[in-house]
């Protein structure tokens, strides 16, 4: 009876350690279980913040908000009122279309030049083209300077010029003229009325760049041009 009461409390004391050990080591499982997600959680968040915010990788795929509607003006102090800046910015943005339009096209009849006078309607329509492309920066920085904004994409200028789009292909050096002093005559007139309405509301800054600037450039280069057009002998004299 000792010997089977021995038996039995050893059996009990035994099982109960077992009991033990196996809840230590559960334990102890659970425990590295728990560090080693710990670890991997840092490592991620890491690697996450490493690459959100490494100062060599651009930023791409960005959108926001429209910071100025085009047609508004913001107010800056150059002592003109808001509503006279308007007017002239609505002005300026019609002759700059109009001057990106002939500007192109002067690049334009610049490649596609045919005929015995190619060689100097060649160079004389990209140096046109040159002095056109100093009009835009001038114009499109009057603009912005009025506190507006300067028409600038492809399609928005195709819209609001008032000068007649050419055909996409190859037209003779006489008819590419034509066209160049049609569009300068349409800047020359808009210009005029735009430079007086100007003047009449006291923004002196605009008239000089549509007097000093646009027109007489556009004189200038209807001077050069429209004397390709005379039909004077070459060769012989009448």
């Amino acid at each position: 009876m000792k010997f089977k009461k021995f038996l039995t409390d050893n059996s009990g004391e035994h099982n109960s350690r077992n009991q033990e050990r196996r809840e230590i080591n559960m334990s102890k499982a659970a425990t590295k279980k728990a560090e080693t997600k710990s670890k991997n959680s840092t490592k991620t968040k890491t690697a996450s913040k490493a690459t959100r915010t490494e100062p060599a990788e651009p930023i791409i795929n960005q959108r926001g908000r429209i910071l100025q509607q085009y047609g508004t003006v913001i107010k800056l102090p150059i002592g003109l009122e808001e509503d006279v800046c308007l007017k002239s910015v609505n002005a300026l943005n019609q002759v700059l279309a109009d001057t990106i339009t002939i500007r192109d096209m002067y690049k334009k009849h610049h490649w596609q030049v045919v005929g015995h006078t190619f060689y100097q309607l060649h160079l004389l329509f990209d140096k046109h083209y040159e002095e056109q492309t100093e009009l835009v920066d001038t114009l499109a920085e009057r603009i912005q300077r009025l506190g507006g904004i300067a028409l600038a994409m492809a399609g928005d200028i195709a819209e609001e010029t008032n000068i007649e789009r050419p055909p996409r292909g190859r037209e003779e050096a006489p008819v590419q003229i034509s066209r160049l002093l049609e569009a300068h005559e349409t800047i020359l007139k808009e210009c005029r009325k735009y430079a007086k309405d100007a003047d009449d509301i006291g923004d002196d800054g605009t008239n000089d760049v549509l007097v000093s600037d646009v027109i007489r450039t556009n004189e200038r280069h209807v001077w050069f041009i429209s004397e390709h057009l005379v039909n004077a002998p070459v060769v012989e004299a009448k």
